[in-house]
């Protein structure tokens, strides 16, 4: 399993079946890697410039295809994509390109269909199973790594904290950051009057950078 490339960014090109191929030199060797359009816009062809690519290696009978992803918050997301039934490798690059990382692993922990729904090819029937299986991965997740928030006496409203705390936890951060975003912002009373989840998760994560 390769877990990631460094390299230098040679070209993008576009396959015949309108696929992204990031092509990437690593000790002179040329390797070709499918890439999101997010992650196109993202990289430079820049000889001085070392990219770094994290990847997912698919293998199969008749081609072995390398995806590349911005981060491994993404590769894990779409390898979690790719194991729900009926969702493919490009449905789940859609999805990735379409929403991006933070809103879509907010779509899925909320179960908002109409948004899992906007990428060409995701009906409401498989966006409907992606929801189910993940939250119920991310809320596993969640359970096993023992996350709990012990610094403020007020809390935001328990589906809030949960939907807050399974986002970041999916995004890469830790228990401990994830701990001291929420105790830090609530300790403004207007946040904890405020009962929209997505209003925490930004002000979080903006606290957090």
């Amino acid at each position: 399993m390769i877990s990631y490339l460094k390299g230098q960014v040679i070209d993008i090109v576009k396959s015949t079946s309108n696929r992204l191929i990031l092509i990437l030199e690593v000790n002179q060797m040329g390797y070709e890697i499918q890439i999101p359009s997010r992650l196109a816009r993202q990289v430079t062809q820049d000889a001085k410039e070392i990219t770094q690519i994290f990847t997912h290696l698919q293998s199969r009978e008749d081609q072995t295809i390398l995806y590349g992803f911005a981060s491994t918050a993404e590769r894990d997301l779409f390898r979690q994509l790719i194991a729900v039934t009926g969702v493919g490798t490009q449905t789940a690059i859609a999805l990735i390109d379409t929403l991006g990382l933070e809103e879509l692993v907010q779509a899925i922990i909320t179960c908002n269909i109409k948004t899992l729904s906007k990428p060409s090819g995701v009906g409401a029937k498989t966006a409907e199973r992606i929801a189910l299986e993940l939250k119920t991965k991310l809320s596993q997740w969640r359970k096993n790594s023992g996350i709990s928030v012990t610094s403020s006496t007020a809390l935001p409203e328990r589906e809030i904290l949960e939907d807050v705390e399974m986002t970041l936890l999916a995004l890469g951060y830790t228990n401990d950051e994830i701990n001291q975003a929420v105790s830090a912002l609530s300790q403004d009373e207007l946040m904890l009057k405020n009962s929209s989840t997505e209003e925490w998760l930004r002000n979080a994560i903006a606290w957090l950078s």
